[in-house]
């Protein structure tokens, strides 16, 4: 089988097209055909080996993916052969792309306690658009977040799977968004999707266009946004919290751009702000954003679908930060 596979941290110039056996499928799993492999802003990070984790080499990068069921190995009866499904992409055998081999490729051993049947009506591009990006804007703003009909949100770096989700889910809920992306043409496409107000931070700077857009926020009551959406960390995470109104909170799943960050505690207390973390979702939020897709309440952002002999340059398209929603392959 093809495979998009990289033996060395470092460039994009490290995933090659490789030829590896075909896998058979053990007890409790199942051979599924990899129709569609989403990529994730985890992706280039784990080929630089920008993080803490372990990443056995080789690696194939692509946390989601959905797929048709090929093949049973013992014991397997919640699926059979033909079926649609989409993939959990965590479990004991750790994280898709991450320290487990990705979708990227045109078979993949998964336990069948991992396969979820997909609904009638959604396409294997958009299921694979839906599990990390998706899953993990639904968990932090529904769940966690619990944002609300008459809020105003400020998401930073909004133009990704994540944040276009945080969008989307915000909107739906009838609250007022403030999208932060760099260029006009993320910013027009935000525009589209539904935002309230687009800072366009190649030539704006979105804290002092958020001040002006929400007001000061001061002791009062007066003024800043109910919630900012952070996953960037780095010099962003004391700005953002200067830009909270009282009683408001900070929702964050993430940190790109540096996880030990300076903070300004004096915010926290004085504006008496809440700091929500979340992390993943779970098997019935893939579920749930399935249903919502399948039914076209919810409809997922896609860049790009393309061969699995494109996985390197659109590697570098998210390196260069030139992608907007999701990038599909379709091996």
């Amino acid at each position: 089988m093809r495979v998009a596979a990289y033996r060395e941290h470092g460039s994009t110039d490290n995933i090659k097209l490789e030829d590896w056996p075909m896998p058979e499928p053990g007890p409790g799993e199942a051979l599924v055909r990899i129709k569609a492999a989403g990529f994730n802003g985890f992706d280039p990070m784990i080929l630089d080996a920008t993080t803490s984790l372990k990443n056995p080499l080789p690696m194939v990068p692509c946390g989601d993916g959905a797929g048709v069921v090929e093949a049973l190995g013992e014991g397997v009866t919640d699926c059979d052969v033909g079926d649609r499904v989409s993939i959990l992409p965590y479990g004991d055998f750790g994280m898709m792309g991450e320290t487990a081999l990705g979708c990227a490729r045109e078979y993949a051993l998964v336990p069948q306690s991992n396969l979820l049947p997909m609904p009638e009506g959604l396409s294997f591009e958009d299921a694979a658009a839906l599990p990390v990006a998706y899953g993990t804007a639904y968990r932090m703003m529904i769940h966690r977040g619990k944002v609300t009909t008459g809020e105003t949100i400020l998401i930073l770096a909004a133009s990704g799977g994540v944040g276009i989700c945080c969008l989307q889910l915000a909107k739906s809920v009838g609250a007022s968004v403030i999208a932060c992306a760099s260029g006009p043409e993320k910013a027009q496409r935000l525009r589209a999707l539904g935002a309230d107000h687009v800072i366009d931070t190649s030539k704006e700077d979105w804290f002092e266009q958020t001040r002006a857009i929400a007001g000061k926020a001061r002791v009062s009551g007066e003024g800043g946004v109910d919630v900012v959406v952070n996953y960037l960390g780095g010099d962003s995470w004391a700005k953002s919290l200067k830009l909270i109104k009282l009683g408001g909170r900070m929702l964050t799943c993430g940190a790109t751009t540096g996880y030990a960050p300076q903070t300004d505690i004096r915010y926290i207390w004085s504006f008496e702000q809440t700091i929500i973390g979340s992390d993943g979702w779970t098997r019935e939020d893939q579920h749930h954003l399935m249903d919502l897709a399948a039914k076209g309440k919810l409809r997922p952002v896609l860049h790009c679908v393309r061969p699995l002999e494109e996985t390197a340059q659109t590697m570098q398209e998210m390196i260069d930060r030139k992608v907007f929603g999701k990038a599909i392959i379709t091996p």
